[in-house]
C-alpha cells in the first residue's frame, strides 16, 4: 500500500503508468464530490454580415497602393 501512495505522490510515475492514474482517480474522494457540467459549443458561430457598400470600400482600400512619406 505504501508503494501505491508513493506512486500517486510522484506525477512522473503517474505519467509512465496509466493504470495507476485510473486507479488513483477512481479512489479519489475529492474527484467524486466535484460538480459535473457538460458545456457544448454553439451550433453555428456568429459571423458578422457585411453589406455590399462596406465590402466594396474594403476591396478599394486593400487594392490601393501604400503611400509612404519620404
Amino acid at each position: 500500500m505504501h508503494t501505491v501512495q508513493a506512486a500517486v505522490a510522484n506525477p512522473f510515475a503517474l505519467m509512465m503508468d496509466p493504470e495507476s492514474v485510473l486507479a488513483a482517480m477512481a479512489g479519489s474522494e475529492r474527484l467524486a464530490h466535484l460538480n459535473r457540467q457538460v458545456f457544448r459549443p454553439l451550433d453555428k458561430p456568429l459571423v458578422a454580415k457585411v453589406n455590399a457598400a462596406t465590402a466594396a470600400f474594403d476591396e478599394l482600400v486593400d487594392g490601393a497602393a501604400d503611400i509612404s512619406e519620404d
